[in-house]
């Protein structure tokens, strides 16, 4: 059974797949170009049973540097439902948008040697989509199909964070034994292992104006408040939790004491704990320096992605991995990260993930983005018997 799914999960046309869906520019904020790929997507994904809706996103908001708020647009998310009745249940995870926007001059494909392909988003990640496609295509043709049930989630927003998208992945996630993510592994295969989680925060200061000659001591500087914030917060930072204070929108001529400023914070935490402890920083640094500055501070923003660390039942779903490769000629390995995805989502979900399921490749979110093409029929052999073994025991 396993070789059979293997060979046809090798003749499907990955390439082609990759190749067409990086033609389209589908940066986050190109809702033309995510709204075409979308239509592709859900045609490609339809040879698979269920049922296929393209889901609305959730209202996300962000603070501009005037310091309003606003409701930032984002494309439809693919949802796939298939055997919500099987036995087991597995979830699959993606994303159709990539880093590069329409007005990007890396918008071309081409081949840099004999099966190295660069272009933007063919590894990150639309060479794992069509792998991810043809592996479950693959698993349908096989008699184990029907003990299996499983959703696919294919995002429109991974790459600013999954804030439209991340009530879907935690309903999808609720009751699977395991999941996969297709975000590229390392030119050598190496997979993502743990991962530290991540927040970012917009606070928006609100002083008072005043002439910086004249009467300089009515005013509230907005700007200094905000930088006795980011000082304060930097010093927060620990062996598990960096802290980057990354800008300061606000300010204007020199002689108006400036009332308004917006600090851009991004947090990086190891653990839980950091988490509450990054949260109990803020606030403090919030009182205080409004307190000391006579200024009014507004918080927006959050930790979108827990942070991932290998447990019990990750460790046991990258043993069968492993095993799968193995038995396929593959040495699969693994490492910590600093970077995150949507794996964190769903390990805080309580579901044992493996988010680098997808195609070999490098240097993504650049102009040197490049795909190993092999690596397309290796990995989607490799998902195939991953899904069928946890389908045989039961659970990963």
């Amino acid at each position: 059974m396993e070789a059979d799914a293997v060979a046809f999960a090798r003749s499907r046309p990955m390439l082609e797949n990759t190749q067409g869906w990086a033609a389209i520019n589908s940066g986050t904020r190109n809702m033309g170009g995510l709204a075409q790929l979308a239509a592709g997507l859900a045609d490609a994904f339809s040879a698979l049973p269920g049922e296929l809706r393209l889901v609305q996103p959730a209202p996300v908001e962000a603070v501009d540097p005037d310091g309003s708020v606003r409701v930032l647009e984002h494309g439809r998310h693919l949802h796939l439902t298939v055997r919500p009745e099987a036995p087991v249940q597995m979830l699959f995870t993606g994303h159709m948008d990539t880093v590069f926007p329409a007005d990007h001059p890396f918008q071309a494909q081409q081949w840099l040697e004999e099966g190295v392909l660069n272009g933007p988003g063919v590894a990150d990640m639309k060479g794992g989509l069509a792998l991810m496609l043809a592996a479950l295509e693959a698993v349908e043709t096989t008699p184990a199909a029907g003990r299996i049930g499983y959703e696919v989630v294919i995002n429109s927003d991974e790459e600013t964070g999954s804030f439209s998208s991340a009530a879907l992945l935690a309903q999808a996630a609720r009751g699977k034994v395991a999941a996969l993510t297709y975000e590229p592994a390392l030119p050598d295969g190496t997979l993502a292992g743990a991962r530290g989680g991540t927040g970012n925060f917009s606070i928006v200061v609100r002083g008072r104006s005043a002439h910086a000659g004249r009467n300089p001591e009515d005013g509230r500087n907005a700007v200094v408040a905000a930088a006795a914030l980011a000082v304060r917060l930097a010093g927060a930072k620990g062996p598990g939790l960096a802290v980057n204070p990354a800008r300061i929108d606000g300010g204007g001529p020199n002689n108006v004491v400036p009332d308004l400023a917006v600090l851009r914070i991004n947090f990086r935490p190891a653990s839980q704990q950091e988490i509450a402890h990054a949260q109990t920083e803020i606030d403090a640094a919030v009182t205080a320096v409004a307190a000391a500055h006579e200024v009014k501070i507004e918080v927006h923003g959050g930790f979108n992605r827990p942070p991932k660390p290998i447990d019990p039942g990750a460790e046991k779903l990258f043993g069968l991995v492993k095993q799968a490769g193995a038995d396929l000629g593959l040495d699969i390995g693994w490492r910590d990260t600093g970077g995150v995805c949507d794996g964190n989502n769903i390990a805080a979900c309580g579901v044992p993930v493996v988010d680098t399921m997808g195609a070999r490749g490098g240097a993504i979110h650049s102009a040197d983005e490049f795909l190993i093409a092999d690596s397309l029929a290796e990995r989607a052999a490799l998902s195939a018997v991953t899904i069928l073994r946890i389908a045989e025991k039961g659970a990963a």
